[in-house]
């Protein structure tokens, strides 16, 4: 799959970083993040990872605590996120150190622009989408990014029996991934329409929010059958 091109899902709002994220992003940033200019292709999981463990994408980590609750739990398994927002990679690299964990790298950049140029077909385990912007507003939904194309991108670089978990707590936005990714080839959804709650799936800082507010958590989880 290649001249992927799209709307982008986000709008770059770097926020204020606390001197303690501004200190992880400059001192640990050289040691657990990977140049997002790397030549296409060029990512190597084993040389990145040491190791040959599978590698679990997370697309959009927010402020990384549910990333690093995960791979603490994990560490036989590798994470590599994907973030454009620098105080959350701040985070994230603070709670690397403060767990010392050793499975988690992160690329500073766009996803779809990521996986289409760095990321080889049938080489990632599974991806993770905690609570994306669900962008409500009618003129902003092409910005959404579980859609088409990009699931096609995502499935096609799953291996086979991979998996795409993604959560919101938007139901319109739900109903639409829904339908993206029933659409999408070489995907299957594992259950007869939403999935129930992973037990294993840390509560988000953005999930606790949607629940006070009463909104529905919706979860889906579909494999890649090809």
């Amino acid at each position: 799959m290649t001249g992927f091109r799209r709307v982008r899902s986000y709008v770059l709002r770097q926020g204020r970083m606390s001197e303690a994220q501004r200190r992880s992003y400059e001192t640990l940033g050289p040691l657990f993040c990977v140049n997002s200019d790397t030549p296409q292709g060029a990512l190597d999981f084993t040389g990145l990872f040491g190791n040959t463990s599978p590698v679990i994408v997370e697309i959009g980590f927010g402020m990384g605590i549910a990333t690093a609750l995960i791979a603490e739990a994990n560490r036989d398994l590798n994470y590599l996120g994907i973030e454009v927002h620098r105080p959350g990679i701040g985070r994230l690299l603070w709670e690397i150190e403060n767990r010392e964990l050793k499975n988690i790298r992160i690329i500073e950049g766009d996803a779809a622009e990521v996986l289409e140029a760095r990321v080889k077909e049938h080489s990632v385990k599974a991806f993770h989408i905690f609570f994306p912007d669900p962008w409500p507003k009618k003129r902003h939904q092409k910005r959404r990014l579980v859609t088409r194309p990009f699931t096609d991108l995502l499935a096609s670089r799953l291996v086979p029996g991979g998996y795409i978990y993604m959560v919101t707590d938007w139901a319109a936005y739900g109903d639409w991934a829904l339908r993206e990714l029933l659409a999408t080839p070489g995907l299957a959804n594992k259950y007869e329409a939403f999935a129930p709650r992973q037990t294993w799936r840390p509560e988000t800082k953005f999930e606790s929010k949607g629940l006070m507010k009463n909104h529905e958590i919706r979860e889906l989880y579909f494999v890649q059958t090809e």
